[in-house]
Order: structure tokens, then C-alpha cells, then sequence
């Protein structure tokens, strides 16, 4: 089934409007990849996957080349991106949510390539749970956790000094 340029034009719009979604909630959260780098990923992925379509519907047998060898690739290529993204300092890491959205963000543009327009659509919305409800869920954890910690180091110190005070005596 050959692509109209309605079809190209439906994928690659769906692929931006996505992406803006994904980059949206990144660029409220202060991040420096956001709408544009999002849109960006996804579009990019989404004209790799038609191109793939384009090329192998000219083809006389299918059995030459997969859009799904261009699919791979894609994940690949965005996997270096992320990994450039990823910052080690000391024991901790940053940046490793971004490259996460941007791989998701990956798959949601080949998704409008392949024309899953549902699937792109809840991956999106997967995705925006994960950016904002799991944050909250995250810090509040995180603030137990803490509060936790602190407890101990306390017990700690009061243990310390109970039997410091015992050698003393």
C-alpha cells in the first residue's frame, strides 16, 4: 500500500504533537531537553520509519529490506544520545530520566511512522504518568526514606554516647 501525502502528513503531525506533549512536562520541569528536542526525536524517528516504507514499497520483493532493520537502527542511534546524556558525579547520576523519555519518545515517533496512531497515543500518556504522578510518588518516598535515615543516625548517636558514657564511668 503506497503512502499519500495525507498519510505522511497525518504521521508526521501526530509524531510532533506528541513529542511536544512528552517535552512539555521536561521543560515545566526545568530540564534542558524539552518540547523541541522531544518534537525533534520524534519526527526525526517517525521520517526514518517512512522513508523505510517509501523505499521498500518501490522494491519488487520485500524480502530485501525491513522497515523493522530501520526500527532497530533507530533505537540504537537514540540509545547513544541517551548515553550521552547520562551524567556520573560522585555517586550520583543524572540525566538518566531524560534519555529514558527520549528513547520512549523514539518509539512513540516510529509508531506514528507505522501508523499506530493508539499505541503512540498511550505510550504518550504512559509516559506522562511516569514524568508526573511517579514524581510525586518518588519524592514523597524519598522524603520517608529520609526521615528514616535521619532516625537511625540518631539512634546511632544516642548509642554512641550511651557506651561512651559506660566507658567513662
Amino acid at each position: 500500500m503506497a503512502l499519500t501525502t495525507l498519510d505522511i502528513i497525518l504521521r508526521m503531525s501526530t509524531a510532533i504533537g506528541l513529542g511536544m506533549v512528552l517535552g512539555l512536562e521536561r521543560t515545566l520541569a526545568g530540564k534542558t531537553a524539552g518540547m523541541r528536542t522531544y518534537s525533534m526525536i520524534t519526527l526525526g524517528s517517525t521520517i526514518f520509519i517512512l522513508i523505510s516504507e517509501v523505499v521498500i514499497s518501490t522494491l519488487s520483493s520485500a524480502l530485501i529490506a525491513s522497515p523493522l532493520a530501520v526500527a532497530t537502527s533507530v533505537v540504537s542511534g537514540i540509545g547513544f544520545i541517551g548515553a550521552g546524556l547520562i551524567i556520573f558525579q560522585g555517586n550520583k547520576i543524572s540525566g538518566l530520566t531524560t534519555a529514558a523519555g527520549l528513547w520512549v519518545a523514539a518509539g512513540v515517533g516510529m509508531a506514528c511512522g507505522f501508523g499506530l496512531y493508539t499505541l503512540a497515543t498511550i505510550a504518550t500518556i504512559g509516559a506522562m504518568i511516569i514524568f508526573t504522578i511517579m514524581w510525586f510518588i518518588e519524592d514523597i518516598l524519598k522524603k520517608y526514606s529520609y526521615s528514616l535515615e535521619k532516625s537511625r543516625i540518631k539512634v546511632h548517636e544516642k548509642l554512641s554516647e550511651l557506651d561512651s558514657s559506660e566507658k567513662n564511668e
